[in-house]
């Protein structure tokens, strides 16, 4: 059985080369800035910046005093996202078994593959030849697991006497390097040995079934570890991936976290890590490219109404309802605005998609204008078609679509477009004898409004409830006469009860370890109607509360 062969491709300036692929920003040095909290950081490079002495994650403002030369664009995620999409299809020449890393790497099974293209070394060759055609970096390689391909990729152009230690041999004590007989001849200051390197293309390929001694003098860094477990494995001397492969897998786990040994088992294939070829996306996207750019609101709108029913089209033929809709406006400097709003239920009518992002444009920046108009049912779902039961039913399911099909689900999709649609909620029955559990709260979008009615509480419940609060009487266990609630002095007018509520034995709730609870009904002089209970104590002592009020 042959071995598994895994590609890793790693564009390392994928950002700042796309740009340059789009708007030919062919003269100088190009950056893309992307904002961390307060700052804004360099995020991607062309090999002119760096050339210039700059690196990523270098704040803006120092970067232009190194370089006032400097071209920048504004980090787009989505357009970046996009990119990387269609570098997976074209990697699909390679290999049937393609899957993307955002947010700038490729994975491809290569099993059975590469004979196909003359070898290993020449489909590097042919992939660097693409590559340098479409103006991208990318560095290569190849190995049996992911784990060890992403890592020949990212760390074997290291110097690996470097990649080891971090420090400088010469300036160990003398004593220490007299008593390291074991030490090979390049651990000592001598030239390092040779991995396999393709002539040209810096990539790396370790053989099959090698994978231990190809990436043993990398840096742990390979591994893909978390910054914390890089820190203390430092802190001990283990810089290298050889350092811990020797190691009791239940030492490392105890000290560094069960990822680190799942990390190294997958780079060694010990523990298996498969591709997976994303799936073809459901496309529901339009664009309309604009002869002039455009500005005010009303043309947006008239685009709206050329696109909303095309993309209705296309999602009625495939059987579903948006619940989501990206409205993306190209500007003509190449930068990009967008928002999304949300419906209550999944639909497909452009009458009730266009108020909701007519309610957004408000908030466009249309900059030297917007030449490109793109939306995008970004979440859909299932749309099933609905038997009616009587002619009834179906007078009144066709009277609700003339009318505006379903008011309330507008509604709910109309607020959520200002407030989220998280933020919207109905209360549903909850099957619970705890007054304050008697609901649940669900989101509104993503629940059906609750049918029939209600069950009736054995006893009135007050219109407000809230946690309970001490109650200070002199007449304990019995419905009080005078007590203090709230810094004030009332008195009982009329008292009406108990009703005897226990908690639920079988939840440790907070609130419920007072014990059973009397509750009362208790009318003031001055109007008040209060809902007073008495715990007769348990877990906590006992005493008077209030935790409601009626209407």
């Amino acid at each position: 059985m042959p071995h598994r062969r895994i590609l890793s491709l790693w564009f390392p300036r994928l950002g700042a080369e796309r740009l340059v692929r789009r708007a030919g920003l062919a003269q100088g040095p190009v950056a893309i800035v992307r904002d961390v909290g307060n700052l804004q950081q360099l995020d991607s490079l062309t090999a002119e910046a760096s050339a210039e002495g700059l690196t990523p994650g270098q704040p803006l403002r120092d970067a232009l005093a190194m370089c006032p030369a400097l071209i920048t664009r504004v980090y787009n995620p989505l357009a970046e996202a996009e990119f990387l999409a269609a570098l997976r299809r074209w990697a699909g020449k390679y290999s049937p078994w393609v899957s993307d890393e955002p947010p700038a790497s490729l994975v491809i099974d290569l099993t059975g593959c590469a004979h196909l293209f003359g070898g290993e070394a020449a489909l590097l060759e042919e992939i660097e030849g693409d590559c340098a055609a479409l103006g991208l970096s990318v560095h290569a390689g190849i190995a049996d697991t992911v784990g060890a391909a992403w890592a020949l990729a990212r760390f074997a152009d290291q110097p690996l006497q470097m990649a080891r230690t971090g420090d400088a041999v010469d300036q160990e004590a003398r004593a220490t390097r007299a008593r390291a007989v074991k030490r090979r001849n390049w651990e000592r200051g001598g030239p390092p040995p040779a991995l396999q390197v393709p002539r040209g293309t810096g990539t790396r390929i370790a053989p099959p079934g090698k994978t231990h001694s190809a990436i043993a003098a990398l840096p742990v860094a390979a591994l893909r570890l978390p910054e914390d477990a890089l820190t203390g494995l430092a802190r001990l001397g283990l810089r290298q991936v050889g350092d811990l492969t020797g190691m009791p897998r239940a030492a490392l786990a105890r000290r560094f976290g069960q990822k680190v040994v799942e990390r190294l088992d997958q780079a060694l294939g010990t523990v298996p890590e498969p591709v997976s070829p994303a799936r073809p996306p459901l496309n529901f996207a339009l664009r309309l490219t604009l002869p002039e750019p455009i500005g005010l609101e009303s043309d947006i709108l008239a685009a709206l109404d050329r696109l909303l029913p095309l993309l209705a089209e296309k999602l009625r033929s495939a059987g579903r309802g948006a619940r989501q809709v990206q409205l993306q406006l190209y500007r003509a400097d190449q930068s990009m605005q967008w928002f999304s709003v949300g419906l209550a239920r999944p639909a497909a009518d452009p009458d009730r998609i266009r108020p909701l992002l007519a309610m957004k444009l408000g908030d466009v920046d249309a900059g030297f204008g917007i030449d490109m108009v793109r939306i995008e049912a970004t979440v859909t779902e299932p749309v099933h078609a609905r038997q009616h039961r009587g002619h009834l039913e179906a007078a009144a399911d066709a009277s609700a679509r003339l009318n505006g099909q379903a008011p309330l689900d507008d509604l709910i999709g109309k607020i959520g477009a200002r407030i989220g649609l998280e933020a919207i909620t109905r209360r549903h029955p909850a099957d619970s004898h705890i007054p304050e559990k008697t609901a649940k709260v669900l989101a509104a979008a993503w629940s059906e409004p609750a049918q029939g009615d209600w069950p009736r509480p054995p006893a009135p419940r007050p219109l407000l409830l809230w946690r309970p609060e001490p109650v200070t009487t002199d007449d304990p266990p019995g419905p009080p006469v005078r007590f203090r609630w709230r810094r004030r002095d009332l008195i009982s007018h009329s008292v009406t009860g108990p009703e005897r509520i226990s908690p639920e034995w079988w939840l440790d709730d907070p609130e419920w370890r007072s014990g059973v609870r009397d509750y009362w009904r208790v009318t003031t002089t001055t109007g008040e109607r209060l809902w007073l209970f008495y715990a007769h104590g348990g877990a906590k002592s006992a005493g008077w509360f209030c935790q409601g009020a009626f209407a």
